[in-house]
């Protein structure tokens, strides 16, 4: 593997490829291949030993690894595994962890998916979950069981952005003998690396600001060598590899996160001020300074969640919003909009959207990195709608 500066913007660039020898490429090439050829039964052997890298592309592929050593090397991470997407790759830290008769924690502010997965799909193999507000007088130690395995947490929620201090929690975490889990999609390692606060685990949506642009479905795990192990092979047995293109159309995107988060978080941030001043808006939701005083950078993150002050006003909303798409996910270099309780937190009741805050008025909104005048005349506009 080629040396790079350790400057995070250098290593975007130029982590992960390493030209094979004899074949000096600029760039990755894509190994579009379900199988890998051998010279005969004794090299076929030899992978089954563990000296041999490739066999077939569901049990691992050049662009695969790419993509997850880079992630692994940007969150400071011993290894790392990509699958189908960042559920597919959830979905193997969990039971990577997690035993039938286990009990996970997780903060009453998590994903819509990761809730279901938890709630529905893990709860039929024995798995319990208890959600918890994490503020200032909670306890962790009053909510752990003698079956509690792992805590699961976010750096910025989604959709209300709340920012826990992260130290803290997973120093207390670590304390009682938990797991530590953090999905780190929205913040990504531009803005803060959990392992180096003593995560076990960190997981990604590659689809969101890792690949950037729209156009990939992928997810990556990194964290421990031991635990990265057990969730390869639950990928590779549960049939979540990622494909050569997408894993590659994501190192692609990869190169170019610094940058991006760099605008993003700055037009987000003009954005954020111009919506607190807006008649039609009752609330935003956008991370502090001083909430985010563990962030290696002095960013928010490029997210915003806002309340309609009339929420039944909602489908005009959308509908007049012009060049801002409404989409299902975020992250893209295009500004985008979605709508929490339809989309992302379908799978959460009435009341639990009610006590976390998950209105029917509630905007989650992708900042991009167009001209900000022109995302602000934009939402203007369909504000006065």
């Amino acid at each position: 593997m080629i040396n790079v500066a350790e400057r995070f913007e250098t290593k975007t660039v130029h982590i992960g490829h390493d030209p094979l020898q004899g074949v000096k490429s600029k760039t990755t090439p894509i190994y579009q291949t379900s199988v890998f050829a051998f010279e005969g039964l004794e090299e076929v052997e030899q992978y089954y030993v563990g000296e041999g890298e490739y066999l077939y592309t569901r049990n691992g592929n050049p662009n695969q690894a790419e993509l997850a050593h880079a992630i692994a090397a940007l969150e400071g991470a011993e290894a790392g595994v990509s699958a189908a997407s960042g559920m597919g790759a959830i979905m193997a830290g969990l039971l990577a962890v997690l035993s039938p008769g286990d009990h996970v924690l997780a903060s009453h502010e998590i994903y819509g998916g990761t809730y279901a997965l938890l709630h529905k799909e893990l709860s039929r193999f024995g798995i319990e979950l208890g959600c918890i507000q994490l503020g200032q007088t909670t306890k962790l130690a009053d909510h752990v069981r003698p079956t509690t395995r792992l805590f699961f947490v976010e750096s910025i929620t989604n959709p209300l952005l709340t920012v826990v201090d992260l130290p803290y929690w997973i120093k207390e975490a670590k304390r009682l003998g938990l797991t530590v889990m953090v999905d780190n999609t929205f913040a990504t390692p531009y803005l803060v690396q959990p392992v180096s606060f003593g995560a076990d685990l960190v997981v990604h949506s590659g689809t969101k600001y890792i690949g950037g642009h729209s156009d990939v479905t992928s997810g990556v795990l990194v964290g421990s060598q031991a635990i990265i192990k057990r969730a390869t092979e639950i990928v590779v047995n549960y049939g979540a590899s990622l494909s050569p293109f997408e894993a590659w159309l994501t190192s692609r995107g990869l190169k170019t996160l610094a940058v991006r988060m760099e605008r993003q978080c700055d037009n987000a941030s003009q954005i954020a001020a111009f919506l607190r001043d807006h008649p039609a808006v009752a609330r935003v939701y956008y991370p502090s300074p001083t909430e985010t005083f563990f962030f290696s950078r002095q960013k928010q993150g490029a997210m915003i969640s806002f309340a309609l002050a009339d929420e039944t006003k909602i489908y005009d909303f959308y509908r007049a919003l012009d060049w801002i798409k409404l989409a299902p996910s975020l992250a893209g270099v295009e500004t985008s909009v979605s709508h929490p309780v339809t989309t992302s937190h379908r799978a959460f009741s009435e009341e639990q959207r009610k006590e976390t805050g998950i209105t029917m008025g509630l905007v989650r909104l992708s900042v991009g990195i167009e001209a900000v005048q022109d995302i602000q005349i934009a939402l203007d506009a369909a504000l006065g709608k």
